[in-house]
């Protein structure tokens, strides 16, 4: 290993709720600015300034604000611990308002005018997108935390979520294998990662389940008009569903769906973008029985993830859910903070250099380690919706590689 795992142990804030201190922690001891920043980031000698950069108002706000709530919570948790390399994390924050050049400009802002140390952001495959030509130019770093069509790869990004060989594949397998599925319907919203997803997808099915696509549809981001789909679907009967729709259309999407009779006793469906955080929204008992591919649900049974959900819910309420991209939006603090203290160093070459083999064996979803190509390497799970809002975890894959370009599917 190229690191030693970093060791998280529960203890209390001081407003009660759960949170972790690095054992790690007490090994840097407070080295002067000029050592340990040379390239003029937003560094003194108490304070270090990062990013946030996701949607808090528009259509994608219902799924990013769970994003912004983590990594304030880790950051929360780190500066509580002592800090980075003894320095306090200020936290200068960005709205992308759910519009893509808006992402790219406030990206510019953080990197150029704030000279941030590293910035934690984007949802949409498109967003990232379009903030990446600004990270490779300015030489920034950031922690992208969703699951994502792969197909890229960048000096300047670590992917804290799925790329499609952990997710898309995995889900299909697993639900031709234990539903006989041979007939798939697709959709998703319009733009790049439902279509990427659903090119990869279909390729995967025709080519390797020897199964047959019967429909392929993409609606634009904020839609909420399902009728026509829906009847499509009824008359088409495929065995199964399987969705990439994002943001507040699936509010919509799955209502209709309840209301036109589409329930899980009638057709199986498996989702790859509704989280705890969409079913928020939609309501449990419009989406129970329906399954989702993730590598974090909420319901986790292990000691880390019930630390993680106390303390995400001390401080955001009882009634606060998390779902995957939360907890990979949690993750993002807590690599850097190690990539950073490896390297002894806030400039961005040398936490790059010091990010591979990186592991969080305290992660809320077990066991996470930074791969030379930049993603995590992790576990695929099956989730079934429960009423309640929440999923029973039905399978559970091996540790897998990631694999953002794999063979046959570009």
């Amino acid at each position: 290993m190229d690191s030693q795992p970093i060791r998280l142990l529960p203890r209390r804030l001081a407003v009660g709720a759960a949170a972790f201190s690095l054992l790690a922690a007490s090994l840097f001891s407070h080295v002067a600015s000029a050592e340990v920043n040379t390239t003029g980031l937003a560094v003194t000698d108490t304070e270090v300034t990062v990013g946030i950069l996701h949607s808090a108002t528009g259509t994608m706000a219902i799924s990013e604000t769970g994003s912004i709530q983590a990594e304030r919570l880790a950051i929360e948790q780190i500066n509580a611990s002592g800090g980075v390399l003894g320095r306090q994390i200020k936290v200068v924050q960005e709205d992308g308002a759910s519009d893509w050049p808006t992402f790219a400009e406030k990206a510019r802002k953080l990197l150029v005018g704030d000279k941030v140390a590293t910035v934690f952001g984007c949802w949409t495959s498109a967003s990232r997108k379009a903030v990446l030509p600004v990270f490779e130019k300015e030489n920034g770093l950031l922690y992208y935390p969703t699951f994502y069509e792969g197909l890229e790869q960048s000096k300047n990004v670590i992917y804290t979520g799925q790329e499609a060989t952990q997710q898309i594949l995995a889900g299909l397998d697993w639900v031709a294998k234990e539903k006989g599925a041979k007939t798939f319907y697709l959709l998703g919203s319009d733009y790049i990662w439902p279509r990427t997803s659903m090119k990869i997808a279909r390729k995967h099915i025709e080519n390797v389940l020897g199964g047959k696509v019967v429909g392929e549809e993409y609606y634009p981001l904020g839609n909420t008009q399902f009728g026509s789909l829906i009847n499509k679907i009824k008359l088409r009967k495929p065995d199964v569903v399987f969705a990439a729709v994002v943001g507040g259309s699936n509010v919509a999407f799955y209502k209709q769906m309840k209301a036109a009779g589409v329930t899980a006793d009638k057709q199986t469906l498996l989702t790859l973008s509704v989280t705890e955080d969409e079913l928020l929204g939609i309501g449990g008992e419009n989406m129970a029985g329906f399954y989702a591919s993730m590598k974090y649900f909420q319901s986790l049974d292990n000691p880390n993830n019930a630390a993680f959900v106390e303390a995400f819910k001390a401080k955001y309420g009882k009634d606060a859910v998390i779902g995957d991209v939360t907890q990979a939006a949690y993750l993002g603090p807590w690599l850097w903070k190690a990539a950073v203290e490896k390297a002894g160093s806030f400039d961005i070459d040398k936490v790059v250099a010091a990010s591979p083999g990186i592991e969080l064996d305290t992660a809320p979803e077990g066991y996470v380690k930074v791969h030379d190509n930049h993603h995590l390497w992790s576990k695929t799970r099956i989730g079934e919706v429960q009423k309640d809002g929440q999923f029973k975890v039905v399978f559970e894959s091996d540790l897998i590689e990631p694999n953002p370009f794999p063979k046959g599917y570009q």
